[in-house]
């Protein structure tokens, strides 16, 4: 990857992990209590570069770009699956031998870190999650993931870019500056570059036995833990009124904080407030 994050927007040292997939990426800035941040599609740890700079003074802020994302390796014996990224991020885990542990996670970092913190429950006291989940599809979704399962729909995110220049544009409330674009754009130049965002799409049915898995496991799991539920109320992907109630369901110690002019991305759209819920949760 020829790209180099501009220090003025991404000011932090890259750190590398030796994964059994290939060479992963990550940043590691600040001290305190830890907290793992897990991106969604098609982002990478650049999402989460303001709650970091909020957060540093007071935790230990770890972002991981999976294997085919941000400025990790494109390994071509991977089949970017979401179980094979949560794989990827359980090795760094472990690596770093994190305990007292935040998980936090959006849009997919929601099934990959809690099927990273369903693993080793013991080294984990709490999770941040935004608008995500961690059970099988509902019908809408697999409508979505079979649109971009197509062809047409699959050759539009490899040779086009689909999904960093019109869904991930539409999916933020205020407008990237052209520097902010480019830090996305960048990280996916070519269509073999593109691989691990045409397949998440795909993960969402795809991946049923491994979300199906997670629906049992994170209640009995992580029901218990310190959780903090930041969501966007403008996404039209994942509905409060479908999502919120799963989530209460599921923990027993739960605080929601609503984003009420928040899109998909709302860690662009309100990095702010994301970053004063987590201290005032965890601090």
């Amino acid at each position: 990857m020829d790209f180099k994050p501009s220090p003025a927007l991404y000011p932090f040292d890259s750190r590398w992990l030796e994964s059994s997939a290939g060479r992963v990426h990550y940043v590691d800035e600040g001290r305190g209590q830890p907290i793992l941040m897990c991106h969604g599609n098609p982002t990478w740890s650049f999402l989460y570069r303001n709650v970091i700079r909020s957060l540093s003074d007071r935790f230990r802020c770890i972002a991981v770009d999976y294997p085919g994302f941000g400025l990790s390796e494109r390994p071509r014996n991977y089949g970017y699956t979401a179980a094979e990224h949560a794989g990827v991020v359980r090795e760094l885990v472990r690596e770093l031998d994190l305990s007292d542990l935040i998980v936090m996670g959006h849009d997919w970092g929601g099934p990959i870190g809690t099927a990273v913190a369903g693993s080793d429950p013991a080294r984990v006291s709490g999770l941040v999650l935004g608008n995500t989940w961690f059970w099988p599809a509902d019908r809408r979704a697999r409508i979505f993931s079979r649109i971009m399962s197509s062809r047409a729909l699959q050759a539009a995110i490899l040779k086009r870019n689909l999904f960093v220049e019109r869904i991930l544009p539409s999916g933020i409330s205020r407008e990237l500056s052209p520097e902010e674009m480019e830090h996305y754009r960048a990280v996916q130049p070519t269509a073999e570059a593109r691989v691990g965002v045409a397949e998440l799409p795909r993960q969402i049915t795809a991946a049923t036995p491994f979300l199906a898995e997670l629906a049992e496991s994170v209640p009995r799991r992580l029901g218990h833990k310190r959780v903090l539920v930041t969501f966007p109320m403008r996404d039209v992907a994942f509905k409060a009124g479908d999502v919120l109630p799963r989530m209460r369901e599921a923990f027993s110690d739960i605080e929601i904080v609503e984003l009420p002019d928040a899109k998909h991305y709302f860690v662009e759209d309100a990095p702010d407030e994301v970053a004063q819920a987590i201290a005032a949760r965890f601090g």
